[in-house]
């Protein structure tokens, strides 16, 4: 039971400093960019790998909800890879766990937000 608050509390914690400092700022670039039309604002690491390993089309998709759908899984991956190091009484165990269940969660959520976007047509024809 105890793992479960830890998981829940991190993960409201996680996206609420998420949306404050990521996703809020990651919007008002967004605004800005359309308004000047530079393409050399930054961009959001995470939108970056589904625009290019998946062939995600921005224009098609909402990108205020493509923010917080990165906010959504970015936040479970950290929680998730936070409480599962927390039960790993071994330090040196607990970092090489952290950063092997880090790499594969990044790789599998983000390919459930490109199966998402492919089941509603947002994914560019090639």
């Amino acid at each position: 039971m105890e793992e479960i608050v830890l998981f829940f509390m991190s993960y409201v914690f996680v996206f609420i400093m998420y949306q404050l400092f990521i996703i809020k700022p990651a919007k008002k670039r967004y605004v800005e960019k359309n308004k000047s039309k530079d393409r050399d604002k930054k961009e959001l690491v995470e939108i970056k790998y589904l625009v290019k390993r998946y062939k995600l089309d921005l224009e098609k998709i909402s990108y205020k909800q493509l923010l917080q759908i990165v906010a959504l899984v970015s936040s479970f991956d950290i929680s998730l890879v936070v409480s599962t190091i927390m039960l790993i009484e071994n330090f040196i165990l607990s970092i090489i766990v952290g950063f092997i269940l880090t790499i594969l969660l990044i790789l599998l959520s983000y390919h459930f937000v490109y199966v998402f976007y492919k089941k509603k047509g947002m994914i560019k024809n090639v």
